[in-house]
């Protein structure tokens, strides 16, 4: 199971240089959750600003988690900070097909992202990833969903790589491996998590 670590919906631009730098020599890949106040209530930083840390690094994948308006409107966005992944929620897209297309012409993997309640349908055949969320998304800390080891058999059925964000723990990582997830996300606990495992 691949472990990423996120940035986690940080409204602060240090508090996401923090958290790499945290991070930064334990993994490959990290998350950057971006909200634009719609999809959930409040907004994190500009993603634009992504570009303008020092971090030095040189080996990091980003994984721009977009819970936002239209994600198919911030891919440019998303490669102006050189992103590798570009994941979407599927509640704010219009058409999942253009998305997914215009992520993949521009070389880059490209996932769908279901919230709680999002029935799992209608994966375009070039998905490379399905993230689900362990719990509704937003800023409010919840317990994980425990629907989602049924989900994670429906998402299994289109896709081989499947993503679990939220909620994620030392505690049900390894039933949600168990269940068919190949990838989670965490913020908190995510060195817990590594602890004995490689990324």
């Amino acid at each position: 199971m691949q472990i990423i670590p996120t940035t986690g919906l940080q409204t602060n631009i240090f508090d996401v240089e923090k958290r790499v730098k945290e991070v930064k020599d334990f993994c490959r890949w990290i998350q950057v959750d971006v909200c634009d106040n719609k999809f959930a209530k409040r907004k994190t930083f500009e993603l634009e600003l992504l570009s303008k840390l020092d971090l030095n690094i040189n080996n990091i994948l980003w994984d721009i988690h977009l819970m936002v308006n239209e994600p198919i409107n911030w891919v440019e966005k998303c490669l102006f900070v050189g992103s590798s992944r570009i994941v979407g929620q599927v509640e704010m897209m219009s058409d999942r097909e253009k998305f997914v297309d215009l992520v993949k012409n521009e070389g880059l993997e490209v996932g769908l992202a279901f919230d709680v309640e999002t029935e799992i349908v209608d994966i375009p055949k070039e998905t490379d990833v399905i993230l689900l969320m362990g719990r509704k998304a937003g800023f409010e800390e919840r317990e994980m969903d425990l629907r989602i080891f049924n989900w994670i058999e429906k998402a299994a059925k289109f896709i081989k790589r499947v993503g679990v964000d939220g909620g994620v723990n030392n505690k049900n990582v390894k039933l949600l491996e168990k269940a068919g997830a190949n990838i989670v996300y965490s913020e908190k606990s995510y060195f817990d998590l590594i602890d004995g495992k490689n990324n």
